[in-house]
């Protein structure tokens, strides 16, 4: 039997650890470095999950963008996490029916790629505390924002991670992958 499949959650985030809207502040630091490691984490996948708020964000915008990784994202297969959404309309999205646990619990058994799960902290969150997230990928900017949404908000408890990967890009930006300890 062939090993199972890893979910990777890719996050951008801040020194002080928010990862809320990084729309509003990540974009001075983009550049072909950090649009090679987003384009990487993509190859390695065949399947994206995303909450519902990711969701809407990327089918606002990826649509009308050209490019290899807009080609990428466009095509991969999208599973949305929500109890609001009531249909899909993105090219080869679906709504996860049911538990999300048990289902990507059973899809991390069936044969394919990387399974990434970008943005979406609350899904991210609910995924950590299950178990079920095997990388971590954290693009940490160098900003600190004062507020917003952390990815580990007070009262987590301990979380143990291992480093397995870092590489620093000339913007300052970290690419940090930790693995559950």
């Amino acid at each position: 039997m062939s090993a199972a499949r890893e979910i990777v959650a890719g996050l951008f985030i801040s020194l002080d650890g928010v990862v809320e809207a990084p729309e509003k502040w990540h974009f001075p630091y983009l550049n072909p470095e950090m649009g090679a490691a987003i384009g990487q984490m993509h190859t390695e996948a065949d399947t994206l999950v995303m909450g519902r708020v990711t969701y809407e964000a990327f089918a606002a915008v990826w649509p009308h963008q050209t490019g290899e990784l807009a080609d990428q994202i466009n095509g991969i297969r999208k599973l949305v996490a929500s109890t609001t959404l009531a249909k899909t309309d993105w090219q080869n999205s679906t709504l996860i029916d049911g538990d999300v646990i048990a289902a990507l619990t059973e899809l991390k058994q069936r044969p394919g790629k990387c399974i990434n799960l970008s943005g979406s902290i609350n899904l991210t969150r609910a995924l950590l505390e299950a178990g079920l997230i095997d990388r971590l990928r954290l693009l940490v900017h160098p900003i600190v924002l004062g507020a917003g949404q952390r990815l580990f908000p007070e009262g987590t408890g301990v979380v143990p991670l291992k480093l397995t990967r870092s590489a620093t890009f000339t913007t300052g930006v970290m690419d940090l992958t930790y693995q559950p300890a």
